[in-house]
C-alpha cells in the first residue's frame, strides 16, 4: 500500500512540476567558468549552465531560453540579436551547449537565459554575463582557456596575526598561517636602507625562524634595498633555482616570485613598525571561502577539515595543481587528490580541467599515474556534466589504460620490451613508466624500514599496478558510452572481468584471506589490499578477511595512500575506524601536521622522519578535504553533472556533523544527528538535483518525513532495501527525517 501511494504521488511530482518564476536564474557559467569575462575562451561552440532560483519542494525546469547579443545595451533590452535560441523545451540547466551559427574569436558578447518551472509563466532573465573567445589549435585545450590566457590569480593582502618587537629595530611577525606570498611594506615615516628579511615557515624552539628548517621546508634571507621617501615597496623574493627551472611551472612575470612562509622577521629597521605597515601578499586562484563548510562533534576533525580546505586554496598560487614548493611540476598521483578536494571546497572546476590537459602534454614517470589519468577524466565528467575532454582524448584515455602492457590473462606486467616506442608515444612518454605503489619506499628514508609501503614486495606483475588496471577498464566501459562509442563498451567489460578472474587467481591468498603483493611473493602488504577493496576487486565473501588485515595495520602508507585506503573503508561501511584514522594523533595522522609540525597547510608526509625532504605545502595531503564529503557525509554524484546524488551518510560515533557541499546547481546541506533517542537528518538538494538517500534502518514504519510517514510525502520514494538501509527517492528541496 505504501509502494503504491508513493509511486502516485512521484507520478504527479513529474507531471506537474512547480512554478519558479518570481527570480531570474542565478550563477550563470559559461565553458565551466564563473567568471568568463576575466579570461578568453577557446570553445567557438560554448556551453552554459546556471542555478534554478527555488527551494521549494519538487521544483523543476519545464523549458529555457538563452540570448547572446552583440552589445550589452542590447542584451539588456533582451534581444538577442547573435542568437536567441526560442523557448527549449528541456529540464537541463548545466551543460547547454550553444545552438546558434558561428561565434567569432576576438569579439565581445553578452548572454543571459530565463526559464519556465511549470506554469507557463517566465521567470525574468539572469543578470547579463560577458564572454570573448580567442583562436586556439591546441589539441588539449577542450574548452576551459589557453593556457597562456589562466583565469587571473589574485593576491590578497593579508595583516599581520602578531607582531612584535624583539629589540630597537628588530621586528618578528606571525602572519597566523603559510601562503605562497611575498611581503609589502606600506609607507613608513623614517627608512634606513638596506632591511634585512627573513621569510620562514617554521621555528626554533627560542620562537625565532629557523633559518635551516632542513628538507624542502623553507626560509629566505636577503638583504633588501629600501627606498628612502617612504613609498610602499613589494619585496622581491630571491628565486630558487629549481622550482624555477626545468620542468616546473613558472609564476605570471608580472606578479614576480613568491614562497612559502608564514614568519617574518624584519632587521635593520628606521622608525615605528606598526601591524599597518607590513602585509603579506599572498596568492592564489580564485577561490569562495562560502561554498563550502563542515563541522561535528569532534574538535581534531574539524580542525582537519580547516587544515585540507585551506591547503586547496593556499596551494593553487600557480593556476594549475602543482606538487608542493620543492618541485613546482604537476603529477598525475597528486592532481587527483587535489582535484577531488577541489570540488568539495568550491565550485571550481576549471583548474582542475586545465590540470588534465596539462598533464596529456606532460606525463610523468609512475605508471599508475599514467592510469590516474582515467580517473581524473571520469571525476570531471561527474561532477561537470561535460563530455567534451572524454570525447576529444578518448584515445588517450585508452592508453592510460597501459593495456599495452597487459599478457594473454589480462594482467598488466612492468616489462621493458612491452614498453616499445609506439607504446610510449602513446602515453606522450619518452621514458618508460615504473611502477610506484607509495612513496617513498625504505631505501629513501633510514627512519622506517618499511618505507611507505609496507615493506611492498616489488616484482614485475604488481597487484596494486593491476588493481589501477583492473578500475581503468571498467571506466572505460562508462566513459566510452559517455564519449559515444557504445559499441566499444563490450570490450571494455570482457577485458574487465578478464582481469578481475585472473587478479583472484594471481594474487589472492586463499590460506592468509588476503592479496599478495605481487606474482610469486608470499608478502602481503597494506597497499594491495586497500587498492584492490577500493576498486571493487574483492568479492563479497573475502572482504570481512581482507577488511581485518587492513585495520590490523594502521595508517602504514603514506599521505598519498591515505586517499584510497579511506575510500575503501567507507566503501565498506568501516565508518568508526576511518574517522578514528582522521581524528588520531600518533605521527601519521593530520593532527600531528597541526599540533605537532605546526604546518598549516598538509605536509607532504607524515613527518619530516618518514621523508627527510619533505616540504610543508603539498596538497596531496588533504584527502579528508574530499573523504569528509564523499565518505563521512557520504556525497557523491551519481548522474552527471551532479543531476543525482547519492546520500549515505556514515558519521561513525560523532553527535552530529553537517556540512553545506558545493556542485553546479548550488549546495547541498546535509546535518546528521544521533543520539540513544535515534537519529534526525535535515537535508536540503537544490533544484535540478535529485536524490538518494541511504538511511541505516531496515524498517521503513520507524522512519519520518517531518511530522508525517513517508507516504504522505509526494516528494519521497521507497526504492529498495540495500546493505542494511532503506534507500528513497527524493526530489529537489528541503527535508526533515527521524528515525526513532
Amino acid at each position: 500500500m505504501y509502494l503504491a501511494k508513493s509511486c502516485i504521488g512521484f507520478f504527479i511530482f513529474f507531471l506537474a512540476p512547480l512554478a519558479c518564476a518570481e527570480n531570474p536564474p542565478g550563477a550563470l557559467r559559461c565553458e565551466l567558468l564563473l567568471h568568463p569575462e576575466q579570461t578568453l575562451l577557446t570553445d567557438l561552440s560554448p556551453e552554459f549552465s546556471w542555478r534554478i532560483p527555488s527551494s521549494r519542494n519538487g521544483v523543476r525546469q519545464t523549458a529555457y531560453q538563452i540570448i547572446i547579443s552583440a552589445s550589452r545595451v542590447l542584451a539588456e533590452k533582451e534581444r538577442g540579436d547573435v542568437w536567441d535560441s526560442g523557448k527549449v523545451a528541456s529540464d537541463q540547466s548545466v551543460d547547454v551547449p550553444f545552438a546558434g551559427g558561428s561565434l567569432a574569436p576576438d569579439r565581445d558578447y553578452y548572454w543571459r537565459v530565463r526559464i519556465w518551472c511549470g506554469d507557463g509563466k517566465p521567470s525574468p532573465y539572469s543578470n547579463v554575463q560577458k564572454i570573448r573567445f580567442t583562436d586556439s589549435t591546441d589539441p588539449y585545450a577542450t574548452d576551459n582557456r589557453v593556457w597562456y590566457n589562466r583565469l587571473p590569480l589574485q593576491q590578497v593582502s593579508i595583516a599581520p596575526a602578531s607582531m612584535k618587537e624583539i629589540r630597537p629595530g628588530s621586528y618578528f611577525i606571525d602572519f597566523g598561517r603559510a601562503a605562497f606570498a611575498t611581503l609589502r611594506i606600506e609607507a613608513l615615516e623614517h627608512r634606513q636602507s638596506p632591511w634585512r628579511v627573513r621569510l620562514g615557515e617554521a621555528l626554533t624552539q627560542e620562537g625565532r625562524i629557523d633559518a635551516n628548517p632542513g628538507g624542502a621546508r623553507r626560509c629566505r634571507t636577503w638583504t633588501q634595498p629600501m627606498p628612502l621617501d617612504g613609498s610602499p615597496q613589494i619585496l622581491k623574493i630571491p628565486p630558487d633555482r629549481r622550482n624555477t627551472s626545468g620542468d616546473a611551472v613558472l609564476m605570471p612575470p608580472e606578479m614576480g616570485e613568491v614562497m612559502p612562509f608564514r614568519y617574518c622577521e624584519l632587521e635593520n629597521v628606521s622608525g615605528v613598525l606598526s601591524p599597518d605597515h607590513v602585509q603579506q601578499l599572498a596568492v592564489h586562484y580564485p577561490f569562495d571561502e562560502s561554498a563550502s563548510s563542515f563541522r561535528c562533534s569532534n574538535q581534531i576533525l574539524n580542525d582537519v577539515w580547516d587544515l585540507c580546505k585551506y591547503s586547496i586554496k593556499a596551494t593553487s598560487f600557480l593556476g594549475v595543481y602543482v606538487d608542493g614548493d620543492r618541485e613546482r611540476i604537476p603529477y598525475e598521483g597528486d592532481a587527483y587528490i587535489n582535484q577531488l578536494s577541489h570540488y568539495c571546497v568550491d565550485a571550481e572546476y576549471s583548474l582542475a580541467r586545465h590540470t588534465i590537459e596539462y598533464l596529456f602534454r606532460h606525463p610523468t614517470w609512475p605508471a599508475e599515474w599514467q592510469m590516474h589519468m582515467v580517473l581524473m577524466a571520469w571525476k570531471d565528467y561527474l561532477y561537470t556534466g561535460n563530455p567534451e575532454l572524454l570525447i576529444r582524448h578518448y584515445e588517450d584515455l585508452a592508453a592510460k589504460t597501459l593495456l599495452g602492457l597487459s599478457r594473454e590473462d589480462g594482467l598488466i606486467v612492468e616489462d621493458s620490451a612491452r614498453m616499445t616506442p609506439p607504446f610510449l608515444r602513446s602515453l606522450n612518454l619518452t621514458s618508460p613508466p615504473r611502477i610506484l605503489v607509495d612513496w617513498p619506499p625504505a631505501s629513501f628514508t633510514h627512519a622506517d624500514r618499511y618505507g611507505e609501503r609496507d615493506g611492498y614486495d616489488m616484482r614485475p606483475v604488481n597487484a596494486v599496478a593491476n588493481a589501477f588496471h583492473y578500475h581503468t577498464l571498467r571506466l572505460m566501459e562508462a566513459i566510452s558510452l559517455a564519449a559515444e562509442r557504445p559499441e566499444e563498451a563490450p570490450l571494455w567489460r570482457q577485458r574487465a572481468d578478464r582481469v578481475y578472474r585472473s587478479f583472484q587467481t594471481v594474487f589472492y591468498d586463499t590460506e592468509k584471506g588476503v592479496y599478495r603483493d605481487s606474482e610469486g611473493s608470499s608478502h602481503s602488504a597494506l597497499h594491495a589490499n586497500f587498492f584492490p577493496l577500493a576498486f571493487g576487486l574483492a568479492p563479497a565473501a573475502q572482504s570481512a578477511r581482507i577488511v581485518a588485515f587492513i585495520k590490523s595495520r594502521g595508517m602504514a602508507c603514506s599521505v598519498y595512500g591515505s586517499q584510497h585506503l579511506l575510500d575503501a573503508l567507507y566503501q565498506e561501511g568501516e565508518s568508526e575506524y576511518a574517522l578514528s584514522l582522521m581524528t588520531a594523533t600518533h605521527d601519521r595522522s593530520w593532527a600531528h601536521m597541526i599540533y605537532n609540525v605546526k604546518s598549516t597547510i598538509t605536509t607532504e608526509a607524515w613527518d619530516n622522519k618518514y621523508k627527510e625532504n619533505q616540504d610543508w605545502n603539498h596538497a596531496w595531503g588533504a584527502a579528508p578535504a574530499n573523504i569528509i564529503p564523499r565518505g563521512l557525509m557520504g556525497l557523491e554524484p551519481l548522474q552527471p553533472g551532479c543531476a543525482r546524488m547519492r546520500i549515505k551518510p556514515q558519521i561513525g560515533n560523532l553527535e552530529f556533523a553537517e556540512i553545506k557541499h558545493p556542485t553546479l546547481r548550488g549546495p547541498v546541506t546535509l546535518r546528521v544527528e544521533q543520539s540513544a533517542a535515534g537519529r534526525r537528518l535535515r537535508l536540503t538538494l537544490p533544484a535540478g538535483m535529485t536524490g538518494e538517500l541511504h538511511l541505516p534502518v531496515t524498517d521503513i514504519a520507524a522512519v519520518r518525513e517531518g511530522d508525517r510517514p513517508l507516504a504522505k510525502n509526494p516528494h519521497v520514494v521507497f526504492s529498495r532495501l540495500q546493505d542494511g538501509c532503506v534507500v528513497l527517492d527524493l526530489a529537489s528541496g528541503s527535508y526533515f527525517f527521524q528515525i526513532n
